[in-house]
């Protein structure tokens, strides 16, 4: 398998069938993001931000996000995740699959984790994954909207591995 060099982080913990981790899956999915945004998907969706600045638009509707995490800060709620027992570092990721540092995994376990993915905006990705080795894990489970950021993410970590290669390259 190959695989690209990413920085990222990982939270995880085997799944046990909880609840609980479903929950806080769907808790972090898109549509259970905030009203803006599933307004926003909405109206994408009727085309009716076809006249639209996109990036004007996406813009706007981080700030009203932060001004909702403010409030909600100011009147004591916050949204509290799950501690898992597990970190790690990750070093490679493709389309399908992690690879981590070390070795942590337990062959054939099915695990439940979180990314903090360095994309606008930043957030907190959930995943369900199954270790196939020690390092490395096959992804079982991502929401659609993080399906497509991870996806564009990794095309943009091939593009950075293809231009440190052609530097390479061309210093020799």
């Amino acid at each position: 398998m190959r695989y690209i060099n990413a920085p990222l982080k990982l939270e995880f913990d085997i799944d046990k069938n909880s609840e609980e981790f479903k929950r806080e899956y769907d808790s972090l999915s898109s549509t259970d993001d905030d009203s803006i945004g599933e307004w926003l998907r909405l109206a994408k969706a009727r085309g009716n931000t076809d006249e639209s600045d996109q990036v004007l638009l996406t813009l706007i509707v981080e700030l009203h996000r932060k001004i909702d995490e403010m409030n909600a800060f100011i009147r004591g709620e916050k949204q509290t995740l799950l501690e898992l027992t597990c970190r790690a570092d990750i070093e490679g990721i493709n389309y399908e699959h992690i690879k981590l540092k070390d070795g942590v995994f337990e062959d054939s376990k099915k695990y439940y984790g979180r990314i903090e993915m360095p994309f606008f905006p930043k957030r907190q990705v959930p995943i369900y994954f199954r270790a196939i080795s020690k390092t490395e894990a096959k992804i079982l489970l991502l929401h659609e909207r993080d399906e497509t950021d991870w996806n564009a993410y990794v095309v943009a970590r091939e593009r950075v591995m293809i231009r440190e290669m052609k530097a390479k390259k061309d210093g020799n």
